[in-house]
């Protein structure tokens, strides 16, 4: 192998490893400022366009906790429970596709093994994106939930109404639970019981977090204690879990960074210097010595 080669491979293990280490969160956040409307709902939406009529055709009913995890989701581009069932067999159907085209050049069993996972991996990865966003919709609403707590202390001690300020702080800031903020809101403008609208926050993000809150701000105004004393106690002790997770995740991380630079780095750095031996064997047309 000569020493361009071994330099090429070099090169890309130690890109591939500097990838795998930079911060999620960074890299989550140059995709947020990319676009307001998420690729993946983008592509999730003209799947559902192309299987439409194989929905309608079949009579494919949506399974009944479908509704509960697109709303736990918050309907990224507007998909409905028709839509996301129209998208999943448009799934299986160019996963087939994909599949008999890749098992026609496998040998053997393997060429039917993969024909056969084609429609069914088609057919299930709506559900794994639809589980990935609703995952990361979570971490934003646990990640912005004490700041917007503190807003909310502060805009209840200036007087406001509970749910007024709800509004208030759901208008002034941006995420999920702020979005959540924002309907209980206009709910409430509209009529809606505050607990009503409070319940529908729980079900649309089902966090114990989010939980807490509603259960706290309830115990606040059914037995007349400060809500200011509440929302500061609430604040402490999402600040508190956030620590813990943080914590958590930094545990979980230093097993990966040392997979990442024994598998990539190190090997990188090892294709480097075979590169320069065989570059000094090649241009010293003989062994390079190894004394005086």
């Amino acid at each position: 192998m000569s020493a361009p080669v071994l330099a090429f491979l070099a090169a890309a293990c130690g890109l591939a490893g500097v990838v795998e280490l930079l911060p999620r969160a960074a890299r989550r956040s140059r995709t947020q400022r990319a676009g307001s409307s998420p690729r993946g709902a983008r592509g999730m939406r003209l799947l559902a366009t192309l299987g439409a009529r194989a929905r309608t055709m079949l009579k494919l009913a949506p399974p009944r906790d479908l509704h509960a995890r697109l709303a736990a989701a918050g309907h990224p581009g507007g998909l409905g429970a028709r839509e996301l069932m129209a998208a999943k067999l448009a799934a299986a159907l160019a996963g087939a596709a994909v599949g008999t085209m890749f098992g026609a050049l496998a040998p053997g069993r393997l060429g039917i093994a993969l024909a056969a996972a084609g429609p069914v991996a088609g057919f299930l990865a709506p559900d794994r994106w639809l589980a990935k966003r609703a995952r990361r919709r979570a971490e934003d609403a646990l990640r912005e939930m004490p700041a917007l707590l503190d807003l909310l202390r502060v805009t209840v001690q200036a007087g406001l109404p509970l749910a007024a300020a709800l509004a208030e702080v759901g208008r002034r800031a941006r995420g999920p639970l702020a979005e959540e903020w924002r309907r209980v809101g206009r709910e409430t403008a509209l009529g809606v019981p505050l607990s009503a609208a409070l319940a529908g926050t729980t079900a649309r993000l089902p966090l114990r977090e989010v939980d807490a809150l509603t259960a706290a701000l309830e115990r606040a105004a059914l037995h007349g204690a400060p809500l200011a004393d509440t929302l500061a106690g609430q604040a402490e002790g999402a600040r508190l879990a956030r620590r813990r997770r943080i914590q958590e995740e930094a545990a979980r991380a230093g097993p990966k960074i040392q997979l990442v630079v024994a598998l990539l780095l190190v090997p990188s750095v090892l294709l480097l210097v075979a590169a320069a031996l065989v570059a000094a064997l090649l241009d010293g047309g003989g062994p390079v010595p190894l004394g005086p």
